[in-house]
């Protein structure tokens, strides 16, 4: 049987129109009258930037119908600041995603992503201090949440850590939206970041099954993470909450220059897990979604602009464009068929270039440079 394909395609123009539009159902730019820059450039400049991976300097530099790159940040930056794009980025990055989601229960996960900060800390607000990382103690940090649907990752919302904030803020935020959005959550896989007897005390509260890997604080957990082979034990964190934990040892041989016997251990509560290696096993699907903040970097726009606002709107740019990508390949790209869908080979890269290509029509891409003298056979064939 021949898989039905339909015949309309999407085009590079259709691409950035989408991108533009969501853009602009969910963060409207005020301008003012008499201004010479409509919002439709703006966020050709900003989709061209993140998709590419530069900055907004470098499209507007290399286009000749662009605004000028002081015109664009200052804009964005008036218009958003950090509380006005935590508001609206959830609705925004949810705009599409909830109608790919299933009607069954899903996977969630939280990661929370630490971009080193070099700067000086008085000069630069919304700065969160950890353990030191990549010779500094100070980050951007990010935390999100996301839905993992048919092995593949769909955001649904993302905060900015600050000064004063902890992850166990965050989670709790984070399931009071999922309450909201009335989904059926099947379990919550965490990182490390998250691993506190706060954060296993929510998800007790809200009865989700998890999995989150173990931090060697104590010697009581450094000793059972030392020795022995794979066993599930009783662990007792903060002297606050008792939770399982499956300790799962692995033969090395040789992977990372290393060998003998790797110890793992998982915080894990879940009906479907038995074994230490079911707790390995399931914590795994989550590394290759951790693959979209590869992503992410790809689609980032660059910046070295001290103002969180404008900084947590590019990231959220960049999560959109993985989102966009991920709904168009599922619900218009691939065909449907008996037995599942046929999904056409269209990978994040390609998607960003068409985007890329489309900001360049729209805007003018400069293509020629001038020559300060005739050219000679040499460029012609």
């Amino acid at each position: 049987m021949i898989a039905h394909q339909a015949d309309n395609q999407i085009e590079e123009e259709h691409l950035l129109n989408f991108v533009v539009n969501s853009l602009n159902e969910d963060l409207p730019i005020d301008l003012t009258d008499g201004v010479r820059v409509s919002t439709e450039e703006l966020y050709e400049v900003l989709a061209g930037a993140s998709a590419s991976g530069t900055s907004i300097n470098h499209i507007c530099e290399t286009t000749e119908d662009s605004p000028h790159a002081n015109t664009v940040r200052g804009h964005l930056t008036d218009q958003f600041d950090l509380d006005t794009v935590e508001q609206v980025g959830d609705t925004l990055l949810q705009q599409e995603t909830i109608d790919a989601l299933p009607d069954r229960p899903v996977e969630v996960v939280a990661d929370l992503h630490l971009d080193p900060y070099y700067g000086d800390e008085d000069e630069t607000v919304a700065l969160y201090s950890s353990l030191a990382k990549r010779g500094t103690t100070t980050f951007h940090a990010y935390a999100t949440l996301y839905a993992r649907v048919r092995n593949k990752r769909y955001t649904l919302a993302v905060r900015q850590l600050v000064a004063g904030e902890t992850s166990s803020d965050v989670l709790s935020e984070f399931f009071e939206l999922l309450d909201g959005l009335d989904l059926g959550v099947k379990a919550v896989y965490l990182d490390r970041g998250f691993y506190n007897s706060t954060c296993i005390g929510l998800l007790y509260a809200y009865n989700y099954a998890y999995v989150i890997p173990v931090v060697k604080w104590g010697d009581t957990i450094k000793d059972e993470l030392s020795s022995g082979w794979s066993r599930v034990i009783e662990h007792e964190l903060a002297g606050k909450v008792t939770f399982p934990v499956y300790i799962d040892c692995v033969y090395q041989q040789g992977r990372y220059d290393e060998n003998g016997v790797a110890r793992h251990g998982y915080a894990a509560d879940a009906p479907f897990i038995e074994t230490p290696r079911d707790a390995r096993e399931y914590y795994r699907k989550r590394f290759g979604i951790e693959s979209s903040y590869r992503l992410a970097r790809q689609s980032l726009a660059l910046t070295s602009s001290r103002d969180a606002g404008l900084r947590l709107l590019l990231f959220v740019v960049s999560l959109l464009l993985q989102n966009v990508w991920r709904y168009l390949h599922w619900m218009y790209v691939a065909a449907p068929r008996r037995g599942g869908r046929r999904l056409l080979e269209w990978p994040f890269t390609e998607f960003c270039e068409m985007v890329l290509r489309a900001a360049w029509t729209a805007l003018g891409v400069r293509r020629a440079v001038p020559a300060n003298q005739p050219l000679d056979s040499r460029f012609f064939r």
